[in-house]
């Protein structure tokens, strides 16, 4: 017989659910969606039954995010950290409490359906076994929540004849049933035992123990994401475990690219500026400033200012008023990013950065910091450095942790990688020991040692002055270290110990320290001890003794385009340009010893795209260098000026200054050959020809796989993007280059998008 109800006349949760669950045998329901609050509404009537409940949730995921387990996972993930904050605001931790232990026994299984195979899920419909084994079905509007059983005017019609209970049956296990159906992750199961049991502390309660996890495990990379790598946990650990022993952490991370050094990074830093009652600083390439702001606001849900050059614009995208280069020191928040080309250009506003003290300073792409006058042998001093290197050498002794991240901290010469150690160094004996270390005084010597070419005598004087000073922390192997600290009774902090104590250690001691001398130069000097580097082929084949797996998953590569014979030719059309700008080059050189760089910046863009060449040159042409980015601007600081300069002038300025009627004429051609031949571009046809054609070895075309397309240039990134959509105007192109450039282009038109919907989309 059939029933029908409205909210607007009944209480459909104590007239329909409650009073058939009661004591249910079964109940499989079709619910476009599922949350949490359904257990206020009949949590008691779902525990009194004997059976189990099923539950078919309308779902976000996509086509592809149930092709493999571990992709539903991700997604599921995803979607539910999206939406449960507002359930967990809005809820007690009872309910999850209830919900947990209603998953974990196998009372309720949720399965959610991609919206791709049916469409969304509008038709919503329910069976119920009662106690006495009689059924009854239900159809309507109303979804499996609190509010549509409760709140919100909905209607339903419930029928116990056969027919209408076996039609309804059967839809509910053709959906069930689906190959296609994703389970509930056991991270949501998971996710929902940690709310139920969640305690919110306040800041002075975290600092008396400071342990790292109970501050990050509600950020997003946990929560949201998959987590930390096991390499990225342990530089963090090791960080911020030398950050509060006192020693303070400075380490250079060289991991190779690709291997997360961001995230570690600032998490790094948001714990020690948690731990602490100081900023942080950090100064990246003027590229990635924006970039730096997205990712601690997406994966730390951390608060952070950027200096643009005049003003602090915070994660909100807030422009916080400045008076001048002074308000750089007033930033409104703990955490503050900073462009290098500020420190290459010798802006006024460095001044007011070294007149303040810092909890922590990151350096990104420190290996700009770089000596001048360098040489393979490093017997180069007294040591010329540059705007960058110089800056961060002072600002070391402001700051109680430094982390410089590079993945090429040596680029020529071993000397490079100490002068990244002897920034370090400044203001903590750590790491080279104090001004009267052997580390310290011999440099040539000290690079011999650690890379092999020179062995010390096994005495017990000379190693006891290369291990003493410094002498490393008590944590580190082998044990010798620690029992020699125990017996001078030095503390955490003390990093020096005196060079007369020699006699005071015990005589076992004393003679492993001899014999363990090239393991100690092998294993615990500075280089080893403060640059952290991992390669992805170390990751990928070492065993994790923990999980008894590899620390990553492989990822296998096929490079194509590696070979001269894969090279693209620079077509016929293209050299008088390419002879242009090298006879801009040559004319420039009769005046400027900076034309060298010139020509470095000129041919290096064309040679990304005939859209960078032709940008670059017309902004040189009309004085806008300070509009290219910043990356080659860093590079000015190792330019030369003109003869006739005896200051540091910025190229820049004077290149806006002086340029001469031939060199402009030089210049206009340039930009004149370039247009000519803009839709004609080699890389764009190389690009398009593996987008819809493939490889000669493998047919497919690219575009069927999904592509990613990076270029250290935004104006190569854009023409491609803009070129690719009139030849497929029907296709959504994601481009990404951090702020108000990220977005999405389609049949010409470019439209903004923020990180977050770029990734909802699956453009990232």
């Amino acid at each position: 017989m059939i029933k029908r109800f409205s909210s607007r006349t009944h209480r459909l949760d104590a007239t329909v659910l409650n009073q058939h669950l009661q004591g249910a045998r079964a109940y499989d329901r079709i619910a476009g969606y599922f949350s949490s609050s359904i257990l206020e509404v009949a949590g008691e009537a779902i525990e009194s039954m004997q059976g189990k409940v099923r539950i078919i949730c309308n779902s976000d995921l996509l086509l592809q995010d149930v092709e493999t387990a571990r992709a539903a996972e991700m997604a599921i993930r995803r979607e539910w950290t999206r939406r449960i904050d507002e359930q967990v605001s809005m809820a007690g931790m009872s309910r999850f409490a209830k919900l947990h232990a209603l998953l974990t026994s196998g009372k309720l299984d949720v399965r959610v359906l991609p919206n791709e195979y049916y469409g969304l899920i509008h038709g919503k419909a329910g069976v119920i076994t009662k106690a006495d084994g009689t059924k009854v079905a239900f159809m309507g509007s109303v979804n499996e929540t609190w509010s549509a059983w409760r709140l919100n005017y909905e209607i339903l019609w419930e029928d116990d004849s056969p027919d209408a209970i076996e039609w309804a049956q059967a839809e509910f296990d053709v959906l069930w049933n689906d190959p296609r159906i994703a389970r509930l992750s056991d991270f949501v199961v998971k996710d929902i035992a940690r709310i139920a049991k969640r305690k919110i502390i306040s800041l002075d309660e975290w600092k008396k123990t400071a342990e790292p996890a109970g501050a990050v495990i509600e950020a997003p990379v946990y929560r949201k994401e998959y987590g930390l790598w096991a390499h990225q946990k342990y530089f963090v650990d090791l960080a911020y475990k030398s950050h509060v022993s006192g020693a303070g952490a400075r380490y250079v991370l060289a991991d190779m690219v690709g291997l997360g050094k961001t995230i570690q990074l600032a998490l790094a830093a948001q714990l020690m500026a948690l731990a602490g009652d100081k900023p942080v600083l950090i100064i990246a390439p003027k590229t990635l400033i924006w970039q730096w702001q997205e990712e601690v606001r997406h994966l730390l849900d951390m608060p952070s200012a950027v200096w643009d050059g005049k003003q602090w614009t915070d994660e909100n995208g807030i422009v916080h008023p400045s008076t001048g280069p002074e308000s750089i020191r007033n930033c409104p928040r703990l955490i503050g990013i900073v462009s290098q080309g500020l420190i290459t250009r010798g802006s006024e506003a460095t001044k007011h950065l070294l007149a303040q003290s810092y909890e922590c300073v990151v350096v990104d792409e420190c290996h700009r910091a770089r000596r001048k006058n360098l040489r393979k042998d490093g017997e180069n001093d007294p040591i010329q450095r540059n705007n960058l290197l110089a800056f961060i050498y002072q600002l070391a002794s402001q700051t109680k942790s430094m982390l410089l991240a590079t993945a090429t901290p040596v680029q020529l010469y071993p000397i490079e990688a100490y002068d990244l150690l002897e920034v370090l160094s400044q203001g903590n004996d750590f790491v080279l020991g104090n001004a009267n270390s052997i580390w310290r005084k011999d440099k040539k010597r000290t690079l011999r040692l650690v890379s092999g070419q020179e062995q010390l005598p096994d005495t017990e004087t000379i190693m006891w002055e290369f291990a003493r000073n410094p002498l490393p922390a008590s944590d580190e192997k082998p044990l010798l270290l620690s029992r020699i600290r125990e017996t001078l009774d030095l503390l955490p902090n003390q990093a020096v110990a005196d060079g007369g104590k020699l006699p005071q250690l015990r005589p076992a001691d004393r003679q492993r320290m001899v014999s363990y001398a090239s393991e100690f130069f092998r294993q615990h000097n500075p280089f080893i001890r403060q640059i952290v580097r991992r390669t992805r082929d170390f990751l990928e084949n070492e065993i994790d003794p923990s999980t008894q797996e590899t620390y990553l998953k492989k990822v296998e590569v096929k490079l194509f385009g590696e070979g001269d014979q894969e090279a693209i030719l620079l077509p016929g059309y293209l050299n008088d340009a390419y002879q242009t700008a090298e006879d801009f080059s040559s004319v420039l050189a009769q005046r400027m010893k900076s034309a060298g760089f010139m020509k470095m910046l000129l041919l290096k863009r064309m040679g990304s795209s005939i859209e960078a060449g032709k940008r670059t040159a017309t902004k040189l042409l009309g004085g806008g260098w300070s509009d290219l980015d910043e990356e080659e601007e860093d590079a000015t600081d190792e330019a030369e000026t003109s003869t006739e300069q005896a200051t540091k002038t910025p190229v820049s300025s004077l290149l806006t200054r002086t340029l001469t009627p031939e060199e402009r004429a030089l210049l206009t051609r340039l930009i004149q050959q370039l247009q000519r031949y803009e839709d004609k571009d080699p890389k764009y046809f190389k690009l398009h020809e593996l987008l819809t054609q493939g490889i000669p070895q493998d047919r497919t075309p690219w575009l069927e796989y999904g592509c990613i397309i990076f270029s250290q240039y935004y104006d190569t990134i854009w023409d491609m993007a803009e070129l690719l959509s009139r030849e497929l105007p029907a296709m959504e192109i994601g481009l990404y280059a951090g702020g108000s450039k990220a977005g999405i282009i389609r049949d010409g038109r470019f439209t903004t998008r923020s990180k977050e919907e770029m990734v909802l989309r699956q453009f990232m």
